[in-house]
């Protein structure tokens, strides 16, 4: 396995819709170690989550987990799962707007609205329908990620730029941490 190369925001994969996957393409030796290549990645820089065009890969499938990371040490675990084409239908109107943050757009925080509960319908690594809902914190990681796929970052679903802030003065100001000064 690798760690991969991420894609910064201006590149121009992170702007570009995704294509699906096709049915065979799954089980081909090269996708599956791409996978396991994106969850070593989103690991190893402690993501919530990672889609394939963040490596390079304009294919729609993303990666996610939270499971004691230190970038959201009071959110939810959500065991690891693979998504390939996945469908996201909000069940409700109600949005809830809270931090986002992103491996294309490092150091950077902001309040972005999401619906609270979708409905997710995708296939997963080995081509089985997966159909769920999502609540709070996981319908966030899924809608965020599943942006990803269709040329869209966090900062495209902001309602105002006021609490776009570096991760450092996120910290001291906004997350209670004690963040020594400069």
């Amino acid at each position: 396995m690798a760690i991969l190369k991420v894609a910064r925001l201006g590149h121009p994969i992170l702007r570009t819709v995704a294509a699906p996957v096709a049915a065979g393409e799954l089980h081909k030796p090269e996708v599956q170690r791409m996978i396991d290549d994106m969850i070593e990645t989103m690991a190893e820089y402690d993501g919530a989550g990672l889609a394939a065009p963040q490596v390079h890969v304009s294919k729609q499938i993303t990666v996610y987990a939270v499971n004691a990371n230190p970038r959201y040490p009071h959110a939810p675990a959500i065991p690891l799962t693979v998504l390939v084409n996945p469908r996201i239908t909000a069940l409700s109107d109600e949005q809830e707007e809270d931090w986002e943050g992103c491996l294309s757009v490092p150091d950077l925080r902001g309040k972005v609205p999401r619906y609270t509960r979708v409905r997710v319908e995708a296939l997963d690594r080995h081509g089985k329908k997966l159909e769920f809902v999502a609540d709070g914190f996981h319908a966030r990681v899924v809608q965020h990620e599943t942006d990803h796929l269709f040329g869209k970052v966090y900062l495209d679903r902001m309602r105002s730029f006021e609490s776009l802030s570096f991760v450092r003065e996120f910290l001291r100001y906004h997350a209670g941490a004690t963040v020594p000064e400069e």
